[in-house]
């Protein structure tokens, strides 16, 4: 069947299980990290690969490279059991499960867009926004159920294809999804046509065990009781008692175009050493102890999270004289919980924290090192008391945006190691956090080159993104 966008033709859409043999039931229960997240937006991301001819002639694409890609998959499922089930809530539970049943699969369609739009999409100017929605599957959900994760592998003859996952973020966080990209991958690559596969090396076996994950402080109740107010506020008449699965609905923003900006090596370090050099300058509302232990230097994440909030926000600031801001970004809590939690437990094991600026911080003259200087100290005070404030995120966000200050939110992460993930066909041309355009987020990736910049991608008012265009590289000229 064709789409209703001309550029794309969608070949096939199927159902991908994991093989016979590793289809038993499998439920595994959400934790307070998961139900954190529980009616967020999909989470979307785009792997573009360059393929050289005959590989991206069409037949050969769908006769050759397709299978290897379907057998692998299903292979690597059996790994991953929950990511080929669903989210439901039974109605003799106080709290969601992940489901897998035998006949469950993923949603993968299989499609050819026009060869023209392939270098488009991997240039790094602005572009329209929606361009890329066709290339990224519907993930489903309703009231009563939820899919965990869909695929769409699209062709783009005689230049590449791209891999486009849409995940549910109750199920997986950044680095469960980047591990179970990795792992198909690996199978992919090496070949793999016995079931099951080896995957090889360790870390990319997933960890499902939910005992691990303590609630002393009751958190699960909180979160529950969050979404279930939420879900009755949206829709007062609904008979549901606010026990929804439903995606809460993010709108696109109108007239918004989608970019992606670097920062090399060279350029956070220029960022960290004004920043340091300003540290006791700036106005201090950290904890005292905290106010006298200047760092030596600063983690990349800290100095791009400050670099590029503030440009986003003095952009913003000066096209719709908004004035005031906030930062949020997520924690990973693994390390930082006792007892650490191991590197590849599979789902969420994080959670959202703002920074504790004031409104206005974003837009003074000092603004990134003030920005840098809450962020690290915020960082700080989460390894002393990991899960503080968590009970009242939802409560102050809500307040904050009441009183009009516009959050910046972040996706991704300069660690996860995207442009690692070869399907036997060489390394990503480029990789694309879609789901950025749901809000004002900062995608962050590492840069493809290896040596140590990161990738900034953005979804911004056409204005706006011009605005942030010129103060971004203006910032980066001072010396």
């Amino acid at each position: 069947m064709a789409s209703s966008d001309k550029s794309i033709k969608i070949h096939e859409h199927c159902l991908v299980p994991p093989p016979s043999a590793a289809a038993t039931p499998f439920s595994v229960p959400l934790t307070f990290f998961d139900l954190h997240w529980l009616r967020f937006h999909p989470v979307e991301r785009i792997f573009f690969y360059s393929l050289p001819l005959p590989h991206s002639d069409h037949s050969s694409f769908f006769d050759k490279v397709v299978p290897k890609l379907k057998t692998s998959l299903s292979h690597t499922l059996q790994h991953f059991l929950p990511l080929a089930g669903n989210i439901v809530w039974p109605s003799d539970s106080p709290k969601p499960i992940i489901q897998f049943n035998p006949g469950d699969g993923v949603s993968l369609v299989l499609a050819q867009c026009d060869d023209a739009l392939f270098n488009h999409m991997l240039d790094n100017s602005p572009r329209g926004t929606t361009e890329s929605h066709t290339l990224v599957p519907h993930l489903e959900s309703s009231d009563s159920l939820a899919s965990v994760m869909s695929l769409q592998i699209t062709l783009f003859p005689n230049k590449g294809f791209c891999i486009a996952i849409s995940s549910h973020h109750a199920v997986l966080d950044g680095k469960s999804s980047t591990m179970f990209i990795k792992a198909w991958a690996y199978a992919c690559k090496s070949g793999e046509e016995e079931s099951p596969p080896s995957l090889v090396p360790e870390y990319l076996e997933p960890l499902f065990d939910r005992d691990i994950i303590k609630d002393p402080t009751g958190l699960e109740s909180v979160f529950i009781n969050n979404w279930t107010q939420i879900a009755s506020q949206m829709n007062p008449s609904h008979t549901s008692n606010g026990r929804s699965l439903k995606t809460v609905p993010q709108p696109i923003k109108e007239n918004s175009v989608r970019a992606t900006f670097e920062l090399a090596r060279g350029d956070l370090e220029k960022i960290k050493k004004r920043v340091l050099s300003k540290w006791e300058l700036v106005e201090e509302l950290a904890e005292p102890v905290l106010a006298s232990s200047k760092p030596t230097t600063l983690s990349t994440f800290v100095t791009t999270l400050a670099y590029v909030s503030v440009c986003i926000a003095k952009a913003i600031h000066e096209a719709q004289n908004v004035q005031k801001f906030v930062l949020g970004f997520t924690v990973d809590y693994r390390a930082r919980l006792e007892p650490p939690i191991p590197e590849n437990y599979f789902g969420n094991c994080v959670a959202s924290h703002m920074v504790d600026t004031q409104p206005h911080d974003f837009i003074k003259d000092d603004g990134v090192a003030i920005v840098a200087k809450r962020i690290w100290s915020k960082i700080k005070t989460l390894d002393k008391g990991a899960l503080n404030g968590l009970d009242t995120i939802f409560s102050r966000f809500m307040t904050m945006r009441s009183e009009g200050t516009m959050a910046i939110g972040v996706a991704g992460s300069n660690r996860f190691g995207v442009y690692e993930t070869d399907f036997g066909w060489g390394r990503p041309s480029k990789v694309e956090i879609t789901s950025i355009d749901r809000g004002l987020n900062i995608g962050l990736a590492e840069s493809k080159d290896g040596r140590g910049g990161v990738e900034v991608g953005l979804a911004l008012n056409k204005h706006v993104m011009d605005l942030f265009h010129t103060i971004f590289h203006a910032g980066l000229s001072f010396d």
